[in-house]
């Protein structure tokens, strides 16, 4: 019997540690702070930074920031960000969804020597959630933002979830 319950107290705790329900929590528990967040508001009155989005391709086509560049993730190559930003002392700010993959790519543009790189804090999740505009791959403005999943999903407060997208007809594929 003590075995269960001590099984049980371990699995609530488990779920709570994967429950997370907003996005300071998310980022709290998965980031490190290394690379240092420029925040949806203070972004959206600055010019001159280059955006990164470290997304995947599909994700960076439903939306993105205005004038963002696609770097990606899971393919992430320095050399694409070297022909967007060859200057290493330029403002660059990176995002994803929530600010997660973004900071493991910040961490390796410090690494390679760029010296002012933020990462925009809570993604495009928290820039939309602000209602700041987002475009789709045809420079439309559009209220879809890619949630990559469910558990990610949640939250997305202030658009219409996407989670999957038609890379020949650039649209998003219905559920």
């Amino acid at each position: 019997m003590r075995y269960v319950i001590l099984f049980a107290l371990f699995s609530l705790l488990i779920l709570r540690a994967w429950t997370q329900s907003s996005i300071p929590e998310v980022l709290d528990r998965f980031n490190s702070g290394s690379v240092e967040y420029i925040f949806p508001e203070t972004l959206a009155g600055h010019k001159g930074a280059f955006l990164l989005d470290t997304r995947e391709k599909e994700e960076f086509a439903t939306s993105h920031l205005k004038d963002a560049q696609w770097v990606g993730y899971e393919d992430f190559d320095l050399s694409r960000v070297k022909s967007i930003v060859p200057n290493k002392n330029t403002p660059i700010v990176v995002y994803c969804s929530v600010g997660v993959r973004s900071e493991d790519i910040g961490e390796q543009l410090k690494e390679a020597g760029y010296s002012n790189v933020k990462n925009l804090y809570g993604g495009i999740f928290q820039w939309k959630n602000e209602g700041h505009p987002v475009y789709n791959s045809l420079q439309k403005e559009t209220q879809k933002v890619h949630a990559y999943s469910k558990f990610w999903g949640k939250l997305l407060t202030n658009a219409e979830k996407i989670y999957s997208f038609n890379t020949e007809t650039l649209e998003p594929k219905e559920p």
